[in-house]
């Protein structure tokens, strides 16, 4: 029976309706989330990647075709995205890595700066990227 209690007591103290759009995540998380999408957007790329260069291995015509294809603003893009989410994720791989290590921290504070140094690190090599593209 005071199991029954204490489960009604927990019901009552969770919110009733959460607003998800009043949350304010702190940047360590956001470092996380977008480690994860990085990963998943560099395993789509690799497929289109492969492709390509199936594509240009294939023939002479093949080659062409891609070497078109590969020209175009848009395509231009899309490299240039895959590109800087292949940076994040090597950079918050890194990250991630030194702190397993031991290398860095282990306090919110540390884990801020390190977050704030992986995305500064993130949009000086998603320059470069861009740079190398176009």
């Amino acid at each position: 029976m005071w199991a029954l209690f204490m489960i009604k007591n927990v019901k009552k103290q969770r919110p009733v309706n959460l607003d998800l759009t009043t949350i304010r995540f702190p940047v360590t998380a956001i470092a996380s989330i977008l480690h994860r999408v990085s990963g998943v957007i560099t395993f789509v790329a690799i497929g289109i990647l492969l492709w390509v260069l199936g594509l240009s291995l294939s023939s002479e015509e093949g080659f062409y075709a891609a070497s078109e294809m590969m020209s175009g603003f848009f395509a231009k893009f899309i490299m240039w995205g895959i590109l800087t989410a292949l940076a994040y994720h090597a950079v918050g791989g890194i990250r991630h890595m030194l702190m397993d290590f031991g290398a860095l921290e282990e306090t919110f504070a540390a884990g801020k700066r390190s977050a704030n140094l992986s995305f500064a690190i993130t949009v000086v090599l998603s320059i470069l990227a861009g740079v190398l593209v176009w």
